[in-house]
């Protein structure tokens, strides 16, 4: 049970917290939410000719005016409530299973009328936004990179979206590009196979049975190979394995 000079002491907080609240909503004009549009608390009469980074930026700020303005109207009403109860007696009494509430907890949270076992304020959430499960550093449990794995991954989703744009320039790549349209890291990553040859070149994991498809990539892959005057794309090859490619040899053979 609360004495005279515990409850006198609890209300004056109570009155006191309530004037600063109501005083702070007077002057911001409730965060600005008496206002008609976020446009009118930045001075701007049309979105027009404004860039979407700026109208997002006052997205932002008028949905956390929203969030504050509806916190202090919460502890507004807290305290009223609060202040009822000592009209009628009840203070310091929990309003559900009527036990006193421990004098160490009214001050800490004096607009309280519920015991802590009681409390509804007690459950914390746990449901977090669905996108902290997927960016997990660096891409979480989508990246594959340091594994051995051949799927698809973060890093293909990105290379799949960068090639309709992004906001890079050749000039933030290290590498030389020709086009705009491979402006983005890793462009050059071949899609579907991973060796030239893979397009025209049929083999078995052995290297048996090999039989040439010609076609474009076969044609690009030759001049490549000629312009470096190489026989093979990871080098040249060695002189026991190169002998019998060459054209004398083979003339030799017929």
């Amino acid at each position: 049970m609360l004495t005279k000079q515990q409850l006198s002491t609890f209300r004056s907080r109570l009155l006191e917290e309530k004037k600063e609240i109501e005083e702070r909503l007077m002057a911001n004009d409730h965060f600005g939410k008496e206002r008609s549009h976020a446009h009118d608390a930045v001075g701007e009469l049309s979105s027009i000719d404004n860039h979407p980074g700026d109208e997002g930026t006052e997205l932002y700020e008028r949905e956390k005016d929203i969030a504050l303005n509806e916190h202090a109207e919460k502890e507004l009403k807290d305290i009223e409530h609060a202040l009822q109860a000592m009209e009628n007696g009840t203070y310091g009494i929990c309003e559900v299973c009527g036990q006193d509430i421990p004098s160490e907890r009214l001050e800490a949270l004096p607009t309280t009328t519920f015991c802590k076992e009681h409390s509804p304020d007690q459950i914390v959430s746990h449901q977090r936004p669905l996108e902290e499960g997927v960016l997990m550093p660096p891409f979480g449990k989508f990246d594959f990179d340091d594994r051995d794995a051949e799927v698809y991954d973060a890093e293909d989703t990105w290379q799949d979206v960068a090639r309709f744009g992004t906001s890079e320039t050749p000039s933030d790549l290290g590498n030389n590009v020709d086009h705009y349209n491979d402006v983005y890291v890793e462009s050059e990553e071949n899609i579907g196979y991973v060796e030239d040859l893979e397009n025209f070149a049929a083999v078995d994991i052995y290297g048996k049975e090999v039989t040439i498809y010609p076609n474009m990539q076969h044609e690009q892959f030759e001049k490549a190979l000629d312009e470096e005057g190489i026989m093979s794309n990871i080098g040249d090859l060695p002189a026991y394995e190169k002998d019998p490619y060459t054209e004398e040899k083979a003339k030799r053979r017929h």
